[in-house]
């Protein structure tokens, strides 16, 4: 079945990637400036590697930074990360905070050289002195990482703050994440809120998508799902597979649009084929329950099996369903054992009472009552009212324990307290023998008349036999417990 749709965590800091093009004051004439710019835009990169290696040669910073640049990019020249480090270091020591920038980001990578943090703090150091927003941005991230430097959330919002007051998206999703999580600043989701909003107005994937968390969760803002589906949208449209995610869950429930299981179908396969074990779950539940597509339980198996294979405890509950009911797969007992076992160890309390009727059963493995037990006893703590069910009349026939009426009673009244009429039947003819309690015509009475509303014709029977041999005040006082009764719902799921 469909586990709660559960919205995933905000992401975590982003790096820049790509080097600067131009920057900085230019040393070349006006003349040579525009030279240079019109081969570059003209994309003539042999002619400007021409026109810039004696210039650089004679040591002017700009030219030796955008020879740099062509070297890194592999633009008039074979790609070479260890000339471009080379050009970036000469223009980086005499101060050109885009080269200082571009050497850092080489040590950061381990482009041209060995990685190093503490370079890459040094360089972009000195860039970020001078002012340069990426290098802010990723000084920032050395800090909040703990690369190179210990790690220090205050000095990251530092220079998080002084590159996202540039306008620097990445600068201010990151911001918005250290508000979000309380790291260096006290928590505040509507500072969060507000940097979130204007990365995400610039278009970045994760910005929007933590926004619409935001939303979601009425964090810094009041709960809005239509703008929750708004940001989710956007940033599932770039192809965040978790947006995609959240914005199907949003369609199958119905939250801030009409209820709409195709297009749940939609956003989970997007989802799903980035290889998201949720959407691959949620796919499968879609195709087995026919919502949105017709019935298929091939395609459920399909979807079930990629995503347990990840390790997702409820995929593996249902493929072990399938298994053992035969549902587009043939009936296999030991392969529902496989997965329910793997469900059941990861603390899913439908694997482990299913896994506990296999080995009480003796399908796909030896019969073993003490097995069954164990399995039955974990899903009875979790609060599984059919695992509490199985687990009390193991203990009342005496199977893989003592027999123990009382342990027999302790487990059929929590079941029967969520409303199972089976357990409430059983409970009833407990009190009415004397088993495991003191005999008590009215709680038989109540019981039974509690599995009787259910349409257990049995119990029927027997309340209507045992109102016989009791009191009309006694009657009336088992009908009124029946009345007041109100099952406690416990279950996982």
């Amino acid at each position: 079945m469909l586990k709660p749709w559960v919205l995933v965590v905000g992401l975590g800091i982003v790096l820049l990637s790509q080097p600067l093009r131009v920057g900085g004051a230019w040393a070349l004439t006006a003349e040579q400036q525009q030279h240079v710019l019109n081969l570059l835009s003209r994309e003539q990169y042999p002619e400007a590697k021409a026109a810039l290696l004696p210039l650089a040669k004679q040591g002017d910073a700009d030219a030796q930074f955008l020879l740099g640049v062509l070297c890194a990019n592999g633009q008039g020249v074979p790609q070479d990360y260890q000339q471009a480090h080379h050009w970036y270091t000469l223009a980086a020591k005499q101060g050109l905070a885009t080269a200082q920038y571009n050497l850092g980001l080489n040590y950061y990578s381990g482009q041209g050289v060995p990685q190093d943090y503490q370079q890459a703090h040094y360089w972009f150091s000195l860039a970020a002195k001078q002012g340069q927003a990426q290098a802010q941005c990723l000084l920032g991230v050395l800090c909040d990482k703990g690369q190179g430097v210990p790690q220090d959330y205050p000095q990251a919002h530092h220079w998080y703050t002084l590159a996202a007051k540039q306008g620097l998206a990445e600068a201010q999703f990151n911001l918005g994440f250290l508000y979000a999580n309380g790291q260096g600043v006290l928590q505040n989701y509507p500072q969060a809120h507000h940097w979130y909003m204007l990365a995400a107005k610039q278009g970045l994937v994760q910005a929007q998508f933590n926004l619409g968390l935001l939303y979601a969760n009425g964090q810094g803002a009041p709960q809005d799902y239509p703008q929750a589906h708004h940001w989710y949208t956007l940033a599932a449209k770039q192809g965040h597979a978790k947006a995609q995610y959240n914005l199907a869950g949003m369609y199958y429930l119905g939250q801030g649009v009409p209820q709409d299981y195709q297009q749940a179908h939609h956003w989970y396969t997007l989802a799903a084929k980035q290889g998201l074990a949720k959407a691959q779950y949620n796919l499968g539940v879609l195709y087995a329950k026919g919502q949105g597509v017709p019935r298929d339980y091939p395609q459920a198996h399909h979807w079930y099996t990629l995503a347990a294979k990840q390790g997702d405890a409820y995929a593996q509950f249902n493929l072990g369903l399938l298994y053992a009911n035969g549902q587009g797969v043939t009936q296999d007992y030991q392969q529902a054992i496989h997965w329910y076992t793997l469900a059941a160890k990861q603390g899913d309390a439908s694997a482990q009472s299913n896994l506990g009727v296999l080995y009480a059963n003796g399908q796909g493995v030896p019969q073993d009552y003490p097995q069954a037990i164990h399995w039955y006893t974990l899903a009875a703590k979790q609060g599984l009212a059919k695992a509490q069910y199985n687990l009390a009349g193991m203990y009342y026939l005496g199977q893989g324990v003592p027999q123990d009426y009382q342990q027999a009673i302790h487990w059929y009244t929590l079941a029967a307290k969520q409303g199972l009429a089976s357990a409430q039947y059983n409970l009833g003819v407990m009190y009415a023998k004397g088993q495991g309690v003191p005999q008590d015509d009215v709680l038989a009475h109540q019981w039974f008349n509690l599995a009787a509303a259910q349409g257990d014709t049995k119990a029927a029977e027997l309340r209507d036999l045992w109102a016989r041999e009791m009191t009309p005040p006694q009657i009336m006082q088992a009908q009124q417990l029946a009345r007041q009764f109100k099952p406690q719902k416990t279950t996982p799921r």
